[in-house]
Formats: structure tokens, C-alpha cells, sequence
């Protein structure tokens, strides 16, 4: 890919992901009008998944091997499944916005679980200060919703169990995504997605089926707005997304990629706000700032770490000026 495309593909993979994504919690709480929650992530997954793999088979890949299949349903349940099915049933007793600023917790989570690296982390001193940092503003936040009368939708105790189901979302996503580093498939990156996402389908739909969600659901009853939410999360935040983020993690830093774990609270409280009159109140705002602020620290040091070929270069700029008689100052 030449460099002309990459100066506008780049930008524009990041507003994917970072608008996209932060959109698509916004669009979850209009699916669910219509859709129960399973019901609705079911069908999401499945046909963003079989448009996927339609496409990759009519260009010649191929999708028979048992091994694959089984690695792709592991990481499929997990993190689609789980983590994002379990955000659209808490969806039903939450605003979109409360669900974004709740799923912002997952880094946290991620440093917690990875024990492998529990070394590495914990030999930072801006991880921990930034895990206690991060628990305040989620203690917080949880607090001013839990006490808000900004449209509830549910009762207090409804509520509180829909924070903790959300919190195992995040968990859940976690678990896949390492689970998914150390059982990677031998295929494209395209072809796991697609896999994954037929999965998950499938699976959402099973666990609908014993739920009962397909007992008294009516596809003829499915409001227009709904429909438009199932569009959006179908084409928009299960293919265009993903893809951009896949792409991304290609041609740039993975840490710089992961900035969008912050900016999609902020986006999903913006357009509740101005879709759907959805508001936030001054603890929940504060709560809110004080959890990026702690997962801002917890990855500080990855920002602002230098390459060893930066380090290189800096050096022998460095004992260039002093051969020159000219002190080193950094930029």
C-alpha cells in the first residue's frame, strides 16, 4: 500500500473506530427497542458474519479446518458473545452512556487477569497509581448512577446488577483476547473474524432460545429505529469497525491504537446526548474523568517509552554536539 493512501486511510480508521464504536452503544439501546437483548446481538453477529465469509470464500480462502473453527468459538463466545451480548441485556437497564463509561474499566482488568506479566506491570510505578486512581473513579461514577434520576429505566437493584454484568463483560472480553494471543489460528485475520462472529451468532441465539426472549418476539412488531440500530451495529460496528481496527493494529503502535478505549465513553455520552436526550449528571461526569485519568496512567509509560532505535539515534546525536562543543539539549 503506498504512502498517498495510508495519509487519509489512517485518519479515517480512526475515526472509525473511535466515532464507530463509541456510536455503537448508542445504537444497542435502539436495537433493543424491538429486539431482546440475545436475540438482537445474535442476529448482529451472525450476519455481519456470513456476509464476511461469503466474501473470503468466493475469493478462494478457505474455511474447513475443525482446529480453527474451535479457536475462533472459544474467542467468539468470549468476547463477542460475552463481552458485547452481556453489555446489550445490561443495556436494558442502563443508559447507553453509564454502558461505555462502565466498559472503559477493561484495561484494568486486563492488567489484573494477565498474571504472566504481573512483573512487568507491577515494576511500573504509574500502573498501580493508576489502577487505585481508576477503582476511586469507578466507585465514584457507580455512586451518581446508582443514586441519578436521570432517565432510570429500571429499579436500584436492577441496576446495580446490571454494573456488575457489565463488569463481567469486560472480563470476558479479556479472558477471549488472551485466550486469543495464546491459541491464535493459522489463518487470516479475516477469516477468525469471520468465524468468530458466526459463532457468537449462533451462540446468542442459543442462549435466547433458553432464556425464552423467542417466545413472545415479533419481527412484525420491530420499530423502524430499531431495524436502523440492527443496520448500524451489523455494517457499521461488527465489519467497517473491526476491520479498521484490525488494519490499524498492522501499521501502527498498539498502545496508540488502544486510545480508543477512552475516546468511545466520551463519544457515546456527546451522541446520547444529542440523539437521545440522554444526560449525565455532575457525579457521574467526575466519576467519568477520573476513570480515563487512571487508565491514561496505567498505559503512560507505553506512550512515552523510546524505542531502543530512537535511544540509538538520541545517543549519537547526543556524543555528536559533544565532539562539536555543543551541548545536547532534547527537544
Amino acid at each position: 500500500m503506498n504512502n498517498s493512501k495510508n495519509k487519509w486511510l489512517i485518519p479515517l480508521a480512526f475515526t472509525n473506530i473511535y466515532v464507530i464504536w463509541g456510536v455503537t452503544f448508542l445504537a444497542i439501546s435502539f436495537g433493543l427497542k424491538g429486539f431482546p437483548p440475545f436475540i438482537l446481538s445474535g442476529l448482529r453477529f451472525l450476519v455481519a458474519g456470513i456476509l464476511m465469509i461469503g466474501y473470503l470464500l468466493s475469493k478462494g480462502e478457505k474455511a474447513n479446518s475443525l482446529v480453527n473453527w474451535k479457536k475462533n468459538a472459544v474467542i467468539g463466545v468470549l468476547i463477542l458473545t460475552g463481552g458485547t451480548g452481556l453489555v446489550a441485556w445490561g443495556e436494558q437497564y442502563v443508559t447507553a452512556s453509564e454502558a461505555a463509561i462502565s466498559i472503559a474499566t477493561g484495561p484494568f482488568w486486563f492488567i489484573a487477569i494477565d498474571k504472566k506479566n504481573w512483573k512487568y506491570y507491577f515494576s511500573d510505578k504509574f500502573i498501580p497509581i493508576g489502577l487505585v486512581i481508576g477503582f476511586v473513579g469507578l466507585v465514584l461514577f457507580l455512586k451518581g448512577s446508582i443514586n441519578s434520576d436521570i432517565h432510570v429505566v429500571a429499579d436500584g437493584s436492577l441496576r446495580i446488577t446490571a454494573f456488575i454484568v457489565l463488569g463481567l463483560s469486560s472480563i470476558a472480553w479479556v479472558l477471549g483476547a488472551l485466550y486469543s494471543k495464546k491459541n491464535p489460528a493459522s489463518q487470516s485475520t479475516f477469516m477468525n473474524i469471520a468465524q468468530q462472529l458466526i459463532v457468537a451468532g449462533l451462540a446468542s441465539f442459543l442462549i435466547a432460545f433458553f432464556r425464552k426472549e423467542w417466545t413472545d418476539f415479533s419481527v412484525s412488531a420491530v420499530p423502524l429505529s430499531a431495524w436502523f440500530g440492527v443496520l448500524f451495529l451489523i455494517f457499521f460496528g461488527s465489519i467497517i469497525a473491526y476491520l479498521s481496527y484490525i488494519w490499524l493494529l498492522s501499521v501502527k503502535p498498539a498502545a496508540l491504537v488502544s486510545t480508543h478505549t477512552y475516546i468511545n465513553p466520551i463519544v457515546t455520552v456527546i451522541a446520547g446526548w444529542i440523539v437521545a436526550n440522554q444526560s449525565i449528571n455532575g457525579g457521574q461526569l467526575y466519576g467519568l474523568f477520573i476513570i480515563l485519568l487512571g487508565v491514561l496512567l496505567t498505559n503512560v509509560t507505553k506512550y512515552f517509552r523510546l524505542s531502543k532505535r530512537s535511544k540509538v539515534k538520541i545517543r549519537r546525536v547526543k556524543r555528536f554536539l559533544n565532539k562539536a562543543g555543543r551541548p545536547y539539549q532534547p527537544i
